[in-house]
């Protein structure tokens, strides 16, 4: 039996950070929980067609900053900002009249954010195009841009067939249990006329920023002279 783990959460502390930053107790937490699910299921319901790749939401005494990851920042602001004012004040009424600030971060590659990919496969797949070719192009895509690996991987009734199956590509190193590695994850639905088709990617972006990786007592041997050769001396 297989033991699966969130990729997310299997690096929290490590090289991912929590998408909710706030700290309650008792009801109060329970309130503050459901309203964190309302507004992500409002932002990806408004904005399902802007490029949406993560909501962070942060809490202070009675203020909520949303951050919204997303490579079409021009789509979510609108003509003049009015978009943003628009969603500024239906998530205040959804957190029961909190101040609410929205910020938006623009993502400068989504060919090599996992969730975008996800969500692009599976805009493919809805428009009947082949699932192996939208899996082998966002590989493909993905790689020309410098990615050091990626895995995607689509299951349910593909190409229409009776018999659900899952299949999945990969190219480069995708080392899914190095915490280390920049590993990116991200799910969608491709919700078809056959039925949802599950899409999950993982990118493994470049380690080496180019600074020098600090020396580790364990990288260089003891100097203790070269070494003698085994066995019995002559």
């Amino acid at each position: 039996m297989g033991q699966k783990v969130n990729p997310i959460g299997f690096r929290l502390a490590v090289s991912k950070d929590w998408r909710s930053k706030w700290y309650a107790s008792g009801k109060d937490y329970t309130e503050k929980l459901h309203e964190d699910l309302k507004i992500r299921k409002y932002m990806r319901k408004r904005l399902q067609f802007a490029a949406l790749a993560r909501v962070v939401i942060e809490r202070a005494w009675n203020s909520v900053r949303v951050t919204l990851h997303t490579s079409r920042p021009g789509l979510i602001i609108g003509r003049k900002g009015s978009e943003i004012e628009r969603m500024t004040k239906e998530l205040s009424d959804i957190c029961k009249g909190a101040q609410v600030k929205i910020d938006i971060v623009e993502i400068r590659k989504p060919e090599l954010d996992a969730q975008l990919i996800c969500e692009q496969v599976a805009i493919q797949l809805e428009r009947r195009i082949s699932f192996r070719r939208a899996m082998k192009r966002a590989v493909q895509t993905a790689m020309d841009f410098g990615a050091e690996g990626i895995r995607i991987r689509c299951a349910g009734r593909l190409g229409g067939s009776d018999i659900a199956r899952s299949e999945w590509y990969r190219e480069g190193k995708v080392p899914l249990q190095t915490l280390r590695v920049p590993l990116d994850y991200g799910f969608a639905e491709a919700r078809t006329v056959y039925g949802i088709i599950g899409i999950k990617c993982w990118v493994n972006k470049k380690e080496d920023d180019g600074s020098p990786r600090p020396e580790r007592p364990n990288d260089r041997r003891d100097n203790r002279g070269p070494r003698r050769p085994r066995g019995p001396q002559q």
